[in-house]
């Protein structure tokens, strides 16, 4: 009966090139998946797998393969850019002079301050302009006002002087008329009497021909005159006496009158005056001549 041995050798030789085959199968299979992790660019390191294939069967033993052939691993694909990496990186910034950049800023600045003094100093010229505007507008103001109290005081002055001026001239026409009265007075006296056949004494100061004071009876008809124009209505104690200077013309008109001594009550003066003035007229003595222009009234309440 044959052994096993004898049966060998008419098997069927062995293919040797199985293993190798299977091998650069699991080998070409891992370079793929490893391109295609790449690809995707995950974040994480790939750990390298290690396959291990082992071999059964129900076959006799053989005789073992030589030893395979390593194959050079061929470099990886280059790896797919992603949408990140398309985007072409920014062009480099242009290198700027430092100094030339620090130099513009700085005229730049000094430029800036330069306007702002400029400015600064156009407001306080506008400013000292608006206030010499203002003083000289107050000054024209207040020449004006100056000018205007002036005007008015002067207004004023002319305004005295010619009152004074017109009151000088009446007191002047006045004083004429009084003095021209005075001059006629003495011119009617000096015709009227004369000085021949005077009848006075020797120490006698008059002008006229005889001392004056008119017949007995010329008091009574000046008191008849006089008293029935006195209006008195108080009562007064005593009987007091006035005494008044009366100047006429030579018909008996009466030019003025002047208290000569009073009675000591003020209101029995004034009425013995305004009765003296209401009577216009002093009445003629019995010989229808006016003894005298100048006459002295004694005027008393109870006579």
């Amino acid at each position: 009966m044959p052994s096993a041995a004898d049966r060998l050798d008419f098997l069927p030789p062995r293919d040797g090139g199985s293993g190798r085959a299977f091998a650069l199968a699991l080998l070409a299979h891992a370079l793929l998946i490893i391109a295609l992790t790449w690809g995707l660019n995950w974040k994480r390191t790939s750990q390298d797998v290690a396959f291990q294939a082992e071999l059964w069967t129900n076959m006799p033993p053989v005789q073992a393969a030589p030893k395979p052939v390593e194959v050079p691993t061929p470099p990886p694909p280059p790896p797919t850019p992603t949408p990140e990496a398309r985007t072409p990186p920014p062009p480099p910034e242009p290198k700027v002079d430092i100094a030339l950049e620090q130099e513009k800023k700085r005229k730049l600045a000094q430029a800036q301050k330069e306007a702002e003094a400029e400015r600064l100093k156009e407001k306080q010229k506008a400013e000292l302009q608006a206030k010499k505007d203002k003083e000289a507008e107050q000054k024209k103001a207040a020449d004006k006002k100056a000018q205007d109290d002036l005007a008015k005081r002067k207004a004023v002055e002319d305004a005295k002087k010619l009152e004074a001026q017109k009151d000088a001239k009446e007191a002047a026409q006045q004083k004429a008329a009084q003095a021209a009265a005075e001059k006629q007075r003495q011119e009617n006296l000096r015709r009227i009497t004369g000085m021949a056949g005077a009848t006075g004494n020797a120490d006698s100061k008059g002008t006229a021909q005889k001392s004056s004071g008119g017949s007995a009876t010329y008091g009574a008809i000046v008191r008849a005159a006089v008293m029935p124009n006195i209006v008195f209505t108080q009562e007064i104690q005593g009987n007091p006496t006035s005494k008044v200077e009366v100047r006429v013309t030579l018909d008996g008109a009466i030019i003025s009158t002047r208290m000569i001594q009073s009675s000591g009550n003020k209101a029995w003066d004034d009425a013995a005056i305004n009765a003296i003035i209401r009577t216009r007229v002093m009445p003629k003595d019995v010989d229808g001549k006016i003894p005298d222009t100048t006459l002295i009234l004694e005027i008393k309440p109870r006579n």
